[in-house]
């Protein structure tokens, strides 16, 4: 399976996090796969000209290639020429060398929240006019229009994160490359299910404090980053907690909240990152599928109950009191 990668507006941190995947050497992981990096612009070793010679192959149909890969944002702007990205040497805009390749393609893959939705690209005023390959933010739509889909019937596949998870990508490619993903195998947003179905908040580390609504105050402290601190983690959806980064990190067990980066306009809340705006006391943004009542009703039973030792270490930076040794009855 042949892969032509290319790079638009962003900043390359999904690249560097696929560098660091575990699995293996990389490449030895991709060419066990049969997979074959046909061009990548910043790990590739040919020239421009032979880059350029390779690209206008594969528009012209003259070189097959089975998935076309984007990383970061799609620029159209100014007035829709897409002007604000042109490729060095040629001068035509990656808009229009995107919208040739992709129907040659059995697959296209959005890597990253910028290539899959406008990212953060796209925030503020967004001068540039950047957007997804098929969603310009939540809206379906993008470059590639919201009806695109590949010689199989696939969607743009989205690997949303920002950046993404290394074996996010590698899973995915792998998949494709068996022939192991289906339309059931995406979600609504086109991600890929096999993270996507999971939550950020599965597996989190500061679950005992979310149960009992112990919520840590300022960035060191051990308690739940949801009620004060701005964590959207479980709104988000990623295995980040089950599936760890390095091998023992995530955003939560490093001490950040998390802020949804694998949503569409996650960049842009609404309010400071590491803060929970809320109506009437109660956060804004409750976890996924939970009623208003029924989150009102449980942390008010969730506080009553906080034992002692949990409220302490809350407020602390590390563990003040330790659970207490009970003996089993018999």
């Amino acid at each position: 399976m042949n892969i032509l990668w290319l790079q638009s507006g962003g900043c390359g941190g999904c690249t560097l996090s696929w560098l660091g995947a575990e699995q293996g050497p990389l490449f030895a992981t991709l060419a066990d796969e049969g997979i074959d990096l046909l061009w990548h612009p910043s790990l590739s070793q040919q020239s421009c000209g032979e880059a350029r010679a390779l690209l206008g192959a594969c528009a012209e149909g003259k070189l097959n290639f089975d998935v076309l890969v984007l990383e970061g944002a799609v620029l159209r702007g100014p007035h829709g020429s897409g002007a604000y990205h042109r490729q060095a040497g040629s001068g035509l805009p990656m808009m229009q060398t995107l919208a040739q390749l992709a129907p040659r393609a059995r697959h296209v893959v959005a890597v990253g929240s910028c290539a899959a939705y406008g990212g953060v690209a796209a925030a503020g005023v967004n001068p540039t006019d950047a957007c997804g390959l098929q969603y310009d933010g939540e809206a379906a739509g993008g470059l590639l229009g919201g009806e695109f889909r590949d010689s199989l019937g696939l969607p743009v596949i989205n690997i949303a994160g920002c950046p993404t998870h290394p074996d996010w990508i590698s899973e995915t490619l792998i998949a494709l490359a068996r022939g192991a993903i289906g339309r059931d195998d995406v979600d609504d947003l086109g991600r890929p299910r096999f993270y996507a179905d999971q939550l950020v908040h599965h597996g989190c580390p500061r679950n005992e404090f979310y149960e009992f609504k112990a919520s840590a105050a300022k960035p060191s402290d051990q308690g739940c980053l949801m009620e004060q601190m701005g964590c959207k983690g479980t709104q988000a959806h990623a295995d980040c907690n089950l599936r760890l980064w390095n091998g023992s990190g995530s955003c939560l067990r490093g001490g950040y909240a998390c802020i949804r980066c694998t949503e569409p306009g996650f960049e842009e809340p609404g309010h400071p990152f590491a803060e929970t705006p809320k109506v009437a006391g109660i956060p804004i943004g409750l976890p996924a599928d939970m009623p208003k009542a029924w989150f009102i009703a449980l942390a008010a039973l969730s506080k009553s109950a906080t034992p002692a030792r949990v409220r302490e270490n809350a407020r602390a930076d590390h563990i003040l009191r330790a659970p207490t040794l009970k003996k089993p009855r018999r």
